[in-house]
């Protein structure tokens, strides 16, 4: 980075950042759903037995697993190349359809179709924003998107912010970190840049299980609206749309932030995020 250099100075960059912060702190995806159907979601969440919420769970993981290696190897590695937005919510829009014509136990065979399509999107809008799909930073940042979709049931209500989830996936990799800090100092090796494949894939499985929480929980939300016997196909392709709408939205703000950070430094770009969020609205 270069000494004082100032994104207010850069109007382009300043209205990027404002366009991130507005998406990054948008309503929840549960929120959404709640509006969409005309009620609060938890009570449905509530009401799903617990062995289905187990199995969610575990599917939940499973997916993120497989669709990280499948959306990134599916896509070009062309940094900058416009993000094919609308294409991937008609993909998931019609996964979502087939889920919801052959009833809640076919949820479990779409999941990790409509999983793949959402991480594959979420690539696709890295890519446009300059990221490098073969860079292992950029795998993890793509999985960290899916921890941005609503907070559970036990998570302080405060803990909405962006960064605030970004700090959750950093702390949850800390003592990993210490850990491979060693392996690096035994192979005399600076960064985790190096990292051989079976150490990566530790470093990835211990993210997302943790990212699985909040996913899951997302997750859990649309498999109780599918759930209701008056749900049809329609629904879920709908619901599917909206999730995908949102992750990508999700992932626009999370790398532009990120695009910004590394012109700009990590700490400007989270104090001008927080002057950007705690501004008044002003009416034109």
């Amino acid at each position: 980075m270069e000494a004082h250099v100032y994104i207010r100075d850069n109007p382009e960059d300043y209205k990027d950042l404002k366009q991130a912060v507005g998406l990054l702190e948008s309503p929840s995806l549960t929120a959404r759903l709640s509006g969409m159907i005309g009620s609060p979601i938890e009570g449905a969440v509530k009401a799903l037995p617990a062995s289905v919420s187990k199995r969610i769970n575990g599917a939940v993981a499973a997916a993120l697993h497989s669709s990280a290696d499948a959306a990134l190897w599916s896509l070009a590695n062309s940094p900058k190349k416009p993000a094919s937005t609308r294409l991937h919510k008609v993909y998931a829009a019609t996964s979502g359809a087939i889920g919801g014509a052959f009833g809640f136990a076919a949820l479990f065979v779409e999941l990790p179709i409509s999983t793949t399509i959402m991480m594959r999107s979420v690539a696709d809008v890295a890519r446009s924003e300059g990221f490098d799909l073969g860079d292992f930073a950029t795998k993890q940042a793509c999985i960290e998107v899916f921890a941005m979709g609503g907070n559970s049931q036990s998570d302080d209500a405060s803990e909405t912010g962006y960064y605030i989830t970004r700090s959750f996936t950093t702390q949850t990799m800390q003592h990993l970190s210490k850990e491979l800090a060693e392996i690096a100092a035994k192979q005399g090796t600076k960064t985790i840049s190096n990292l051989s494949p079976g150490q990566a894939g530790k470093w990835l499985a211990i993210l997302i299980e943790k990212v699985a929480t909040r996913f899951g929980f997302t997750i859990s939300s649309k498999f109780a609206v599918q759930a209701v016997p008056v749900i049809g196909a329609f629904t879920g392709a709908t619901i599917n749309a909206l999730f995908t709408d949102f992750y990508q939205g999700m992932a626009r703000g999370h790398f532009i932030v990120k695009r910004l950070e590394d012109k700009y430094g990590y700490e400007q770009i989270k104090s001008e995020y927080a002057a950007i969020k705690t501004a008044p609205v002003t009416l034109v």
